[in-house]
């Protein structure tokens, strides 16, 4: 919790020991300010001292101990940041696990959420004004816990402090790899907004914002103030097909690699217009009842050779022959950007109580509506996920009778009421008198059915607080908040199993023609699945600081505290019943009580030197205990350069999906299998190429909590007042790591490396407990004797050995002023990944390191966006008497596109091949294509002051029209882009513009 000082209790600051950050907050509260349209921050109204997050004091020694990044409103506005998203993401510390609003499928698909030091979004807090929200429902990859960024109102924030630094010991537990603290406005008189629209140069992905504060009430000299905000925020679609080749297929011959699972080279491979093949089948009346081998025909045919929309395609040779229609489904249906739509509405009073205590209540409403599209489902050559045994069994894929009935018939009784020839067989009148060895296979994909989600999430937060001085020089603090993340999720276009079956043995849909199907029809194979889920945190914060005596620095302070925290979640289950073909299951609930205490002390030894000493005990109700101390050192030996080091501790209880054994959930991500396979199933492209593997997890309540332990050492440079530098190095280990199966890649090899499904499931459930087998691929008709593929297979949630994340962060902080009228601003914002390693042991023991910086790894979080080694912005602005100019670039360094979670170690030395020949880039002819090219843009925003009372700007993100770079080995339901670091290269440039007003 970070206190909000009075000015009666400000201290004075000596300039030559602030930090950048701090710097840049003392640059812009000397900017002018004007007497109508203002804001304050109550502790900054009267000249006193700004309380940055890291510490419960106000003297700027504790505040520089840890590095910190600030973003003030003028470098916001600078940047044109209009988000909070967009705000947190740009700090350079952001890394492995972040998620971008860009990433439209899976858990957290519409979300964003950020990740400090590549730890985990469960392992970063995000605050507002100190104190916690709700988190999202929906836990990201089934278990990690995040606060939604998208859901936190922008115009009410003052700026944002990213504090990249174990503060367990300050905020919370959970608090490893750092916090992001949003402070507000607290006082605001007059009226103010802003207006703003704009597209990108291809004319789609529009964008508009409206913003509206209006308050009343002079703080200083009536003691009270309310102020109420409203904000609206739009954006539009943005298509695959729109941005072209690379980003609109899955051919990448172009670019001199082998093609990856395209949809016109295999007839087997599911399309709009269905295309069949005559099979057996052993049950008339079940569509899953087909059967292999003879008389299995290699010919294929369409079953409306007249409806290729795109054109058809030939194949002559293999075990499938026939003709098909031509397709591209990611440039067909696919989008970079879903359509978003926000709005929100604030209200805070203020209020002095006397002239030492002043009390504060704000309310808030958030929502935010996410529409997402994407290409429909297909027939599925698979089986769901834990399905019963006669959808489990081992058939190849679905096939149309030859006889249709109505409902309750049975359709192997000849003459039976009701019993016909199916129209959408074939092959039916043929083998009429012999139905068994006519029915047709069918691969097809339900054009007419749209699949995507309509995702809509309501935040409720209230808070309320009291602060003030008592008896001889006692400050103290309380503060309440209550926040409800409501989360709603309409999924569209999947299959319902029933439903499909029902359908087809009725005939009621119409597969040689979709456009005569009835929206009955369509509702009955894919009804809409809506589910309602919610978490709530209610918290009480109190604190009490006090200067007991002088030290030759300055006061030593000392502050204790409590806080108690009720934290609950009910995530449902989205296919509960197993009821429909690949929805993710997945699902969470829990409720505890979080109770903790806590201290800091500061001692400024002499002026030179600072110790700052802090700890919490956490409880949880669950049984969690754990202290957590740091203790930061500052030592100035001269003015113009201060080294500084922390050393803390901290532990993340396991979430609810973690630990509760009601909590379950089923993954998907893209998997390749071995060239043994490939070899094994001949002339069958589309039983080989990548597919989606599962792996399904269950609570486990003996999983113990993560410990980490963290170390920051670096040094601040400021030769002038306006001019600073600061270089620090960390080192993070956290313990205890909660994962999901551990040894994932060793289980699905050790399948693999069978010959038989019986004998891979007893090889994959060898390499741990917790590991099975749970559903196996159809065989493969055109190899009806080779292992078939692996699915979804079980894992455990255990304790895996550690993981470091080492690196260095550069900032750096310049206001020149050229002349009276003239000033010149430069920001630096960098961060170098040295290390960013997981060590695990396999089950024999042997001691596995997965290193990801750099890569594509770790690939199994839901962004799979990988670790880029570097990433950085530079930001340069240029002002003139009324006028401004800012140019914002951004970078990031290149990606190796290997991944160590998706090599199997060596069995004896734990060894992890990352050379390029397991490159996840498929069919790569050369180092070069192993990598994915840096990727540099710039954001160029010009304004003019008007007057006091209007502003107006033009901004043009991406200013040269960077393109994204290849990304051959990103998932392939974001083709060939990782929209996690190059989103801004998806989108293209993007022109806005907008006017600011204040009264």
């Amino acid at each position: 919790m970070a206190l909000t000082a009075l000015p009666a209790f400000a201290q004075t600051t000596p300039e030559q020991t602030k930090s950048p950050a701090q710097l840049e907050i003392d640059q812009q509260s000397a900017a002018p300010t004007t007497t109508q349209g203002q804001s304050d921050q109550g502790e900054n109204a009267q000249g006193g001292d700004i309380v940055v997050t890291g510490t419960l004091f106000r003297n700027s020694n504790a505040t520089s101990l840890s590095p910190l990044t600030v973003l003030t409103t003028e470098t916001l506005q600078r940047a044109n940041i209009t988000t909070v998203n967009d705000a947190i993401r740009s700090v350079s510390a952001d890394s492995a696990g972040s998620i971008s609003t860009g990433f439209r499928n899976g858990f957290s698909a519409g979300g964003a959420a950020v990740s400090l030091r590549g730890l985990g979004v469960s392992s970063t807090v995000v605050l507002i004004d100190g104190l916690r929200s709700a988190n999202f429902p929906l836990n990201d990859d089934g278990h990690n816990a995040y606060v939604d960024l998208n859901s936190i109102p922008f115009s009410i924030v003052d700026r944002v402090e990213v504090l990249k630094d174990g503060a367990s010991s300050t905020y919370g537990a959970d608090a490893i790899g750092g916090v992001v603290n949003l402070i507000t406005r607290k006082h605001f008189k007059g009226l103010e907004g802003s207006a703003q629209g704009g597209a990108t140069e291809q004319g789609d992905g529009s964008h508009y914002r409206a913003t509206l504060t209006a308050g009343y009430g002079d703080y200083q000299q009536q003691g009270w103030n309310f102020y109420l905000n409203g904000e609206y925020t739009y954006d539009g679609y943005i298509t695959n097909h729109s941005r072209g080749y690379p980003f609109n297929t899955l051919d990448l011959r172009p670019s001199g690699l082998t093609d990856r699972n395209r949809n016109d080279d295999s007839l087997t491979t599911s399309n709009p217009q269905a295309v069949v093949t005559r099979v057996t089948q052993s049950d008339l009346n079940n569509p899953l009842a087909g059967g292999v081998g003879t008389p299995i025909t290699p010919q294929y045919q369409l079953l409306n050779p007249t409806s290729c929309p795109y054109g058809t395609f030939t194949v002559t040779s293999g075990a499938a022959q026939g003709t098909g229609c031509a397709h591209n489904i990611p440039d067909e249906y696919n989008i970079i950007q879903p359509r978003q739509q926000r709005y929100s509405a604030t209200g805070r009073l203020s209020v002095r109580l006397s002239d030492t205590i002043e009390a504060y209540a704000t309310g808030s409403f958030s929502r935010s509506e996410v529409s997402i599209t994407g290409a429909p489902s297909n027939i599925r050559q698979t089986q769901p996920f834990g399905g019963s045994a006669s959808l489990a069994s081992s058939n190849p894929g679905i096939v149309l009778p030859v006889y249709i009935c109505t409902s309750g018939v049975n359709c192997a009784t000849p003459g039976a009421a009701g019993r016909q020839l199916n129209p959408n067989n074939p092959y039916a009148a043929a083998f009429a008198a012999n139905p068994s060895q006519g029915a047709a296979r069918i691969f097809y994909l339900f054009g007419d059915i749209p699949g995507g989600s309509d995702r809509y999430v309501n935040v409720y937060r209230s808070t309320a607080g009291v602060s003030g001085t008592f008896g001889d020089g006692f400050n103290f603090r309380v503060d309440g908040v209550y926040a409800r993340d409501d989360f709603s999720v309409t999924q569209r276009g999947f299959l319902n199993i029933q439903g499909l079956l029902s359908a087809i043995n009725t005939g009621a849909y119409n597969f040689v023609n979709p456009s005569l199907n009835t929206a009955a029809v369509r509702n009955q194979i894919s009804p809409n699945v809506t589910t309602k889920s919610y978490s709530t945190t209610a918290a009480l914060d109190g604190s009490i600081t006090k200067a007991l005596f002088a030290l030759p620095g300055g006061d030593f302070n000392v502050a204790i505290g409590g806080q108690v925290r009720r934290e609950t979640l009910l995530n449902r289950n989205q296919n509960a019943g197993l009821n429909f073909y690949a929805l993710n299951t997945s699902s969470a609930t829990g409720r505890h009580t979080v109770t903790a205490g806590f201290f800091e002390i500061d001692a400024p030894i002499i002026k030179e030197l600072d110790v700052n000493v802090s700890g919490r005990y956490d409880h949880y109700s669950e049984g969690y205990n754990h202290f957590s101390p740091k203790v930061g050192i500052k030592f100035s030996p001269i003015e113009q350069i201060s080294f500084r080091g922390t050393y803390a501790e901290g532990f993340r209880a396991p979430t609810f999906a973690e630990s509760n054994p009601g909590s379950s959930y089923a993954g998907f991500s893209s998997f390749t299998p071995p060239a043994s396979f490939v070899n094994a199933h001949p002339g069958n492209p589309s039983y080989t190429t990548s597919y989606n593997i599962g792996s399904g997890a269950t609570g486990n309540p003996n999983v113990n909590p993560e410990v980490s332990r963290s170390v920051t050492l670096g040094t601040i440079f400021q030769p002038t007042r306006w001019f600073s530098l600061s270089v620090d190095y960390y080192n993070i280990k956290k313990s205890n790591l909660i994962v999901s199966g551990p040894q994932r890649a060793d289980a699905i090899a050790a399948y693999y490396g069978q010959t038989t499904s019986a004998a891979g499931c007893a090889a994959l459930a060898a390499v741990g407990t917790g590991y099975n087998c749970n559903v196996i691929d159809s065989v493969d008709p055109s190899n009806p004797n080779a292992l078939p593929r692996l699915l979804v297979f079980t894992v455990p949630y255990v304790n895996a050995n550690y993981e470091v994340s080492s690196g260095l962060d550069f900032q750096a902080s310049a206001r020149v002023p050229i002349s009276e009228d003239v000033r010149f601003t430069s920001r630096l914002d960098v961060t170098d990944v040295l290390r960013f390693d997981l060590v695990t042991q396999t089950a024999a023991g042997v001691r596995v390191v997965q290193k990801y910086a750099g890569t594509l790894g770790p690939y199994e979080l839901s962004s799979g966006g990988g670790t880029p080694r570097i990433r950085g912005n530079w930001q340069n602005s240029l002002e003139v008497g009324p006028y401004s100019l800012t140019a914002t670039t951004y970078y990031v360094g290149r990606i190796k596109q290997v991944a160590a979670d998706e090599i199997t170690p060596d069995k004896t030395t734990g060894a992890i091949d990352l050379s390029c020949k397991n490159s996840l880039s498929p069919g790569q002819t050369g180092d070069s294509q192993c990598y994915v090219r840096p990727f540099i843009y710039v954001d160029l925003n010009a304004g003019v002051q008007v007057n006091d009372q209007f502003r107006f700007f033009i901004n043009v993100q991406n200013l040269t029209n960077a393109r994204a770079p290849l990304a051959a080995g990103a998932y392939t339901s974001n083709p060939n882009y990782l929209s996690s670091w190059h989103y801004a290269g998806l989108v293209g440039r993007n022109f806005s513009a907008g006017a600011n007003f204040k009264f």
